[in-house]
C-alpha cells in the first residue's frame, strides 16, 4: 500500500465519527475525493455522494461503505465530576473498565478513563462478573465544576486509541468496521478514473447511522438510485481460537476479499464478482448470509422497486472492539476486485434472476423489472 494511501486510511481511522457526528470524516473524504470525482453531494443525513459520469450507457453502481464508528455516549454527569454513559451501536460493556477514551466535548477533546474498583476491593463472586454499562464510569481526573463547564449529556466518546501496523502485513486500529470501507469506496472510484472510467456512473456513497440500522445506507440508496448497488463492510475473521467455523464459516485474514452470498444478494452480482475476482487472479472467500446481512446491503436491496445488490468484506478480527485487526492486503485487493467488476458492465447486462440476455438499466422507479421477452418494462404515465 502507498504510503500517502495509508496515511489517508490513518487520518480517517483516527479522526473521531461516532454514529450521528460524522462531520470530520466526511470532510476527509471530500477533500480525497475533489480532484477525481465529477461531482461531490453531501445529503440531509451527512452521508458523501461522489460521483464519477460513465462513458456510455451501461448500468449505474453505487458502492457504499459507512462512516460512523461505535462509541459511546454521556447520560448522566454526577456532583463529583464523573459521567455515566449508554452505547451508541453495539459495545461490550466487558471490554471498556480500564480503558483510555476520548470525551468529545464542544470544541476539544477530554482524555477520560473507564474506572472499576480494583481487584483488592472487589468480592471473589463479583470478580466473576461483567460490570453493566450503566454502572460503569469515567473519570476525567478535572474537578467536577470543571467538568459540568466542559461536558454536556449527549457529548459523544470513543475508544481512546489508533492505528497501528504491527506482524506481517496486519493493522490493528478501532473503526476499521467501515472506515476501511469509505477508503475502499474512495480507491476505487480513484482507480475508476485512472482507467478512464466506467460506462455507466459510478458513485461512491460514504454513509452515516449504519451502526443503528443502515440509516444512511437506506437514504443514499434512495436517493442515488443505482441500478447496482454494492456494499462494502467488514466481517468476522475466524481464524483465530474460540470461533466455531462449523457455525460462523471458515473465513480468514490475508486471504483475499469476502465475497457474500444468500437472499439479501442478487445472484448476478455475485457470479459477476467471482468471474471479476477470478479474472484478475485475485484470492477470494465466499460466506453464507442465509438472512438479511447486518450491512447497508440489507437496505440497498429493497429502495424504491428493488436493487440489484451485493456484498463484499474484508475479514476482520474483534470486531467492535479497540483492536479491530485486518490484513491491508484484502483492502488492496478488494479495490482491485470492484473495479473490474464495474469496468466489466455494460449495456447488455440484466440483473434479473432466470432472465438472461435482458437489459438491466431501466430508467424508471420499476426499475429491475422486464416482461416476457426480456425487454425492460416502464411504469405507466
Amino acid at each position: 500500500m502507498k504510503k500517502k494511501d495509508v496515511r489517508f486510511l490513518k487520518r480517517m481511522l483516527e479522526t473521531p465519527s461516532p454514529t450521528g457526528s460524522e462531520e470530520a470524516v466526511a470532510a476527509i473524504v471530500r477533500e480525497r475525493l475533489a480532484d477525481s470525482a465529477d461531482e461531490i453531494e453531501t445529503n440531509v443525513l451527512g452521508s458523501v455522494h461522489a460521483t464519477l459520469r460513465g462513458t456510455g450507457e451501461g448500468p449505474s453502481v453505487m458502492l457504499a461503505a459507512h462512516m460512523d464508528e461505535v462509541g459511546l455516549m454521556v447520560t448522566y454527569i454526577s456532583d463529583e465530576g464523573y459521567l455515566s454513559v449508554a452505547a451508541i451501536g453495539g459495545v461490550d460493556a466487558a471490554i471498556l473498565p480500564g480503558m483510555r477514551v476520548d470525551v468529545h466535548a464542544e470544541g476539544e477533546t477530554l482524555r477520560g478513563v473507564v474506572g472499576r474498583k480494583p481487584i483488592h476491593l472487589i468480592t471473589p463472586d463479583d470478580r466473576k462478573n461483567v460490570t453493566p454499562l450503566d454502572k460503569l464510569v469515567i473519570d476525567l481526573g478535572l474537578p467536577a465544576k470543571a467538568v459540568k463547564k466542559r461536558v454536556r449529556v449527549g457529548d459523544s466518546i470513543t475508544y481512546g486509541v489508533g492505528f497501528e501496523r504491527f506482524g506481517k502485513g496486519m493493522a490493528v486500529s478501532r473503526a476499521f468496521d467501515d472506515k476501511a470501507g469509505v477508503w475502499v469506496a474512495a480507491r476505487v472510484l480513484e482507480e475508476l478514473a485512472k482507467a478512464g472510467r466506467a460506462s455507466g456512473d459510478f458513485v461512491a456513497a460514504a454513509t452515516v447511522q449504519e451502526e443503528i440500522g443502515v440509516r444512511g445506507g437506506e437514504t443514499s440508496a434512495y436517493g442515488v438510485h443505482p441500478d447496482v448497488g454494492l456494499a462494502f463492510d467488514v466481517t468476522h475473521a475466524t481464524d483465530y481460537p474460540g470461533i466455531d467455523k462449523a457455525k460462523h464459516g471458515n473465513i480468514a485474514c490475508g486471504q483475499g476479499p469476502v465475497i457474500a452470498r444468500g437472499p439479501n444478494i442478487n445472484p448476478i452480482v455475485f457470479d459477476r464478482l467471482v468471474a471479476a475476482a477470478e479474472a484478475e487472479g485475485i484470492p477470494y472467500q465466499i460466506e453464507a448470509e442465509p438472512g438479511v446481512t447486518g450491512t447497508d446491503a440489507r437496505a440497498i436491496q429493497i429502495s424504491r422497486g428493488g436493487k440489484a445488490t451485493g456484498l463484499i468484506s474484508v475479514a476482520l478480527r474483534y470486531m467492535h472492539t479497540p483492536t479491530e485487526v485486518i490484513s491491508l492486503s484484502d483492502l488492496e485487493a478488494t479495490v482491485k476486485l470492484i473495479v473490474r467488476f464495474v469496468l466489466d458492465l455494460d449495456e447488455s447486462v440484466s440483473f434479473v434472476p432466470g432472465m438472461a440476455g435482458a437489459i438491466g438499466s431501466v430508467e424508471s422507479e420499476d426499475a429491475g423489472t422486464v416482461d416476457e421477452q426480456g425487454s425492460g418494462t416502464e411504469s405507466a404515465e
